[in-house]
């Protein structure tokens, strides 16, 4: 969860497949109209903080490289929250389905050479891990802190929009470690499931409460790329915007196809009307981005639809 993160390049094969991936698909797309905000650190829904759900609509923090990566190095690099398991870390949700929308999920990190689950993390803006649960479709989308007991479990109460196939991002840095990482899992939701279409290219993105939110630049593959959120209320900008987890925005961005996992944070700047962010992706395709932003004590989020050429 860093400033100027980058998901690196993955194996050709895999970039190839956006050519197919919801067809091209460029630009914002707003956030579903009519979910009510939930709250955040028990539960942080549908764009309003009060429990531990962010986007309700219905996004990280992860892929934590920083700087230019070498050549040969970022060839061998994968995104993160492709891997259930990584640098000795394993991931495990107590159940892998959900027989309802709402319900709770139970997981642990696991130590893989002492199989037991890691009960000492680091803080990363006040937390020591996020959760973000993302549809399959991209339509759907739940920031969540959850709570960790003494033995290691982590649990965390969720309402899910639909049912259907989702993906569960940990994000965290366990203690010791100099790094952070992501590691991701398959979530099933029991009920009948019809895939959405990824919204299309909208120029804004309307939060409820009277916000708009416009985005600024364009992703470009294999290089850094400035992306600026601007905020507004009623036709005019937001200068008040408040921190959230010590910063005026958070950003996460997942690739179309595979889910590749991206978060980062603002440049320092004021409190709005913009937040820019740093961010690199590794191929061309389309991305869903995610923007939290906190204003009048309630954390709202915008959702766009990218396409990097």
């Amino acid at each position: 969860m860093r400033t100027g993160l980058k998901i690196t390049a993955f194996a050709a094969a895999v970039a190839a497949t956006f050519g197919t991936a919801y067809g091209v698909g460029s630009g914002v797309a707003p956030v579903t109209a009519g979910e009510k905000p939930a709250a955040h650190d028990a539960e942080h829904a549908g764009g309003t903080e009060k429990g531990g759900e962010t986007g309700k609509e219905d996004v990280g923090h992860g892929g934590h490289s920083e700087g230019a990566a070498e050549p040969a190095a970022a060839a061998a690099e994968v995104p993160g929250g492709l891997q259930v398991s990584e640098r000795g870390y394993t991931l495990d949700l107590a159940q892998d389905r959900l027989p309802a929308k709402k319900g709770e999920i139970r997981f642990t990190i696991r130590k893989d050479s002492t199989g037991k689950p890691v009960t000492s993390y680091k803080k990363e803006h006040g937390k020591e891990l996020h959760l973000i649960v993302a549809s399959r479709d991209l339509t759907g989308y739940r920031h969540l802190h959850p709570v960790r007991a003494a033995d290691g479990t982590w649990s965390t109460p969720v309402s899910l929009p639909k049912s259907g196939d989702y993906r569960v991002f940990a994000d965290f840095t366990p203690a010791g470690e100099k790094e952070g990482l992501t590691l991701g899992s398959g979530l099933g939701v029991a009920g009948t499931y019809k895939p959405a279409k990824l919204p299309e290219h909208a120029g804004t993105a309307r939060v409820a409460g009277g916000y708009e939110v416009r985005l600024e630049g364009e992703l470009k593959p294999g290089a850094e790329s400035e992306l600026t959120l601007n905020v507004y209320r009623n036709g005019k900008p937001v200068t008040d915007l408040e921190p959230y987890l010590g910063a005026y925005g958070h950003l996460v961005a997942l690739r179309s196809g595979d889910l590749a996992y991206l978060h980062v944070h603002p440049h320092d700047g004021k409190p709005g009307p913009g937040v820019t962010f740093t961010a690199s992706v590794p191929s061309t395709g389309t991305y869903r981005l995610f923007l939290d932003f906190k204003h009048d004590g309630e954390v709202r989020t915008a959702a766009f639809t990218v396409h990097a050429a």
